[in-house]
């Protein structure tokens, strides 16, 4: 009883999604100025990073044990489609920070309280591909390895990573994830690209780290909603299903970011259109369907987003699993809603005009950022797309473990 009154007691502090969304409101201002900043170099302003922190947005994930706020896969969308609003990049690493400190709620509780128990401001990073080796000794595994596309590395304390469990003949028996401290690895500068260029996604590299049994998570039984948390009974959040909230959260900045061009767009409207009779764009027929089309793409891939959502959420609340066409599905809703952002964005670049890509012009940073984004392996549409029309019609080939 102790245990559930204080966790009654612990969430009339915890804020609504729409006090942390006008908490984002409130420092918008610094997240906007630091923007160019942080693209040119390569990492959010510390600034930046610190505003989200003292506004409590790196808590939205992290349980409430330990002073988190454990809210929702809806509330995670909202607050990371507003930083979007400001700046892609920073609301990457917010997203992939908070994801991952959902990740790290998995493990037992031993493992949680060695990164948020010693630390409730720590923050985490990951990468699931096993791009790694493994040795199995006494008590856990001497870890070997390189991995790439780490959002949020030069802010992370903690890393979640894919390693190849082994047996002590050295058989790969399992594919794992790992909660490994960065203090205990290098970091290296690899992250050199066109769009996304804050994120800081660079390489986290491990030599011969112990890692002890209970912060290893076998990663082929949660993906069918097996973790070895012991507190799933009184913390719904972390029975959300494993992919589709790993896959969903990456396109929250997606939402912002067509948001973000919109509101661009409609504001410098009164411009003319070279070489034509139009002294405003907002006068010119083909300019207004431009206009609606795109507000109507964004407008649908918020409906998908959040249905998905929704649906996360309830199955997570009531204790039940999706089963896999409907977890299929939530990836084909993760997809949709990266293409749609993406064709939005084209036709309002086009609308614009070519002073869309003017340096100054924060449009051109938008398009960059949400073109990459959406390049990432889990939003992948044609393979959602595929994995979703093979559940709809009974075929048992499976392209990717990832559903």
């Amino acid at each position: 009883m102790t245990t559930v009154t204080e966790r009654a007691s612990s969430s009339a502090s915890v804020p609504t999604a729409t006090d942390l969304v006008g908490r984002v409101r409130e420092i918008a201002p610094i997240l906007t100025k630091n923007a160019a900043e942080g693209e040119r170099n390569r990492r959010v302003v510390e600034e930046s990073i610190q505003a989200m922190t003292d506004a409590g947005l790196f808590k939205l994930a992290v349980p409430k044990r330990y002073g988190g706020y454990e809210t929702s896969m809806r509330t995670m969308l909202d607050v990371s489609a507003a930083v979007a609003e400001s700046d892609g990049g920073t609301a990457w690493v917010l997203t992939l920070t908070n994801v991952c400190a959902w990740l790290t709620g998995l493990f037992p509780t031993r493992a949680q309280d060695e990164v948020f128990g010693a630390d409730p401001d720590a923050k985490v990073s990951g990468v699931l591909t096993p791009t790694s080796e493994t040795t199995r000794v006494d008590g856990g595994y001497r870890v070997t390895g390189r991995w790439y596309y780490n959002s949020g590395s030069w802010h992370a304390t903690w890393a979640v990573l894919g390693i190849p469990i082994t047996n002590d003949a050295g058989e790969v028996i399992d594919q794992g994830l790992a909660l490994i401290p960065t203090s205990e690895m290098q970091l290296e500068d690899t992250w050199f690209v066109a769009g996304m260029k804050s994120s800081g996604s660079n390489c986290l590299v491990a030599t011969d780290v112990f890692v002890p049994d209970h912060r290893v998570m076998a990663v082929p039984p949660a993906i069918e909603g097996t973790y070895p948390s012991e507190n799933l009974a009184d913390e719904p959040f972390y029975r959300s299903a494993f992919v589709p909230i790993l896959a969903l959260v990456l396109v929250g900045p997606q939402l912002g970011l067509g948001r973000a061009a919109l509101q661009l767009v409609q504001a410098k409207a009164n411009k003319p259109i070279a070489y034509t009779y139009f002294t405003a764009q907002s006068d010119s027929v083909a300019f207004q369907l431009q206009v609606a089309e795109a507000a109507m793409l964004i407008d649908t891939a918020h409906l998908h987003a959040y249905r998905a959502a929704d649906d996360i959420d309830t199955a997570a609340a009531t204790g039940t699993y999706p089963d896999f066409t409907q977890r299929a599905r939530l990836r084909a809703d993760t997809g949709f809603v990266a293409e749609s952002i993406v064709k939005a964005i084209n036709i309002l670049l086009s609308a614009h005009g070519a002073g869309s890509f003017a340096d100054v012009n924060p449009l051109q940073r938008i398009w960059r950022d949400s073109s990459t984004a959406a390049r990432h392996a889990v939003v992948a549409p044609a393979v959602a797309f595929e994995s979703y029309g093979k559940a709809l019609l009974g075929v048992e080939e499976r392209i990717t473990p990832l559903i």
